[in-house]
């Protein structure tokens, strides 16, 4: 079996150890990452926003001191996406109407990973709203997959994911509503963590059009990781956490594990499937428990219009939709009452199974295309589908809040493909830790 080409570069946490050890020094890790910025990105288009001199002078500045105890990612480089804010560069969320519009503060995500010891180089790319499983817009153009140009890395945090799996930067930070941190991993060969629905604030993270108005967390949104190794998804989580997160700390061959390939309202392509049951033989040979079916499941149809219906309402703040309607207050109690029994639908399912696994997409890297992906059909198997039941895969772990990280675990015909581990909702450290020992079977 052969596995996702990923960076040998050093993740956030080995960065940090070699500055602390004196390896190298917080400057110089900069330095680097600007250079393999400057050397790469005229293929990728990535970091679409450089706030270089700004990093260099914090970097300098750095290293006349010494780690504290709570700067884990003390001198580490990297970037976050568009749509978060940095007080002095711009948040447009890829509109040409917004280019200009700076920010005065920092995203909570941001204060929490500069106390941390983090320096931000810029900000990467996204899609107009965060609203497509591409990364492309008037503002500042199209990214590349670095695996292959002439696919997608995903979306809406692609450029994110796109500046990890090349080894410009050891980490990054997205947002996941249609599966935008798990795509991205998926597409690109990384990993990623959708976190707990409220777990991480998304103060700092809000449409420009709302004019600082958008103070409250997004239904169904989050804020998450993405990087190149579980430890410092980890870390990175527990960071910007709104408190403090407990582990179980089961080993996997202890686990009972749900395994989900299949969707009523759409097909896995082998280019999938393939892989995940590869590292699900592995994660069996390893003596977990394996289930295929469960009655404790949803109906996944059900679940997947619920999900829909609720994601266009909170995508548009409530505005009247392509039919013109528009939803009432007691529409979104409505919507709010069947996303709980949603919810204790699955708390009884994790009564039972300590995780599941499923695709976080049907399809590998997409080929770039002209439009939103999600106006147009996704070819699987040969055959084409509408691309908006594709969400299914990522509403699967966003509409009733659960946590699920995405590890690589293989590829087909030179694209990597990714997992998704699913647990109860706060497991996000259980999901974390299980794709981390998923990993380690893989990839010793």
């Amino acid at each position: 079996m052969t596995y996702p080409r990923l960076t040998s570069k050093p993740g956030a946490l080995e960065t940090a150890a070699m500055i602390a050890r004196g390896e190298t020094s917080a400057f110089e890790a900069v330095e680097l990452a600007i250079a393999r910025i400057e050397r790469q990105d005229a293929h990728i288009n990535a970091v679409v926003v450089t706030d270089f001199d700004r990093a260099r002078e914090t970097a300098r500045d750095m290293d006349r001191a010494s780690p504290g105890d709570d700067q884990p990612l003390f001198g580490v480089p990297m970037t976050i996406k568009e749509s978060f804010d940095i007080a002095g560069l711009p948040t447009s969320w890829g509109h040409e109407a917004h280019a200009e519009t700076i920010a005065s503060t920092d995203a909570h995500v941001v204060r929490k990973l500069k106390e941390a010891g983090v320096v931000f180089l810029g900000k990467t790319n996204i899609p107009p709203d965060l609203a497509d499983w591409q990364s492309n817009n008037p503002v500042y153009g199209r990214t590349n997959n670095p695996h292959d140009h002439e696919r997608s890395p995903g979306g809406s945090s692609g450029g994110a994911a796109a500046a990890v799996a090349s080894g410009m930067v050891p980490c990054e930070f997205g947002s996941d509503i249609g599966g935008s941190v798990r795509v991205p991993a998926h597409f690109c060969g990384i990993w990623g963590h959708k976190t707990s629905w409220g777990l991480v604030p998304l103060q700092g993270h809000e449409h420009p059009a709302l004019g600082g108005k958008g103070s409250h967390d997004l239904a169904l949104g989050i804020a998450g990781p993405l990087a190149r190794n579980a430890a410092d998804l980890r870390v990175l989580t527990e960071l910007t956490s709104r408190f403090p997160l407990r582990e179980r700390g089961k080993r996997l061959a202890d686990c009972r594990i749900l395994v989900l390939l299949d969707h009523p309202d759409c097909p896995t392509d082998a280019g999938v499937r393939e892989p995940i049951e590869n590292a699900i033989r592995a994660v069996e040979n390893a003596g977990a428990a394996i289930d295929r079916s469960s009655a404790l499941l949803p109906d996944l149809s059900v679940q997947q219009a619920s999900y829909m219906r609720m994601l266009n309402v909170a995508m548009a703040r409530g505005l009247p939709g392509p039919d013109g309607k528009r939803a009432s207050a007691t529409d979104w109690f409505e919507m709010l009452d069947d996303q709980a029994r949603n919810e204790r639908a699955w708390d009884a399912l994790f009564e039972t199974y300590d995780l599941v696994f499923a695709p976080p997409a049907p399809v590998l890297a997409l080929p770039h295309c002209e439009g939103r992906v999600f106006d147009g059909t996704v070819s699987i198997d040969g055959s084409e589908h509408p691309a908006g039941a594709a969400l299914g895969w990522a509403g699967l772990a966003t509409y009733p809040n659960l946590p699920s990280t995405v590890l690589p675990v293989g590829e087909s015909n030179g694209l990597p493909c990714g997992m998704q581990v699913i647990s109860r909702r706060w497991a996000d450290l259980d999901c974390i830790a299980a794709a981390g020992q998923i990993g380690q079977i893989l990839h010793g």
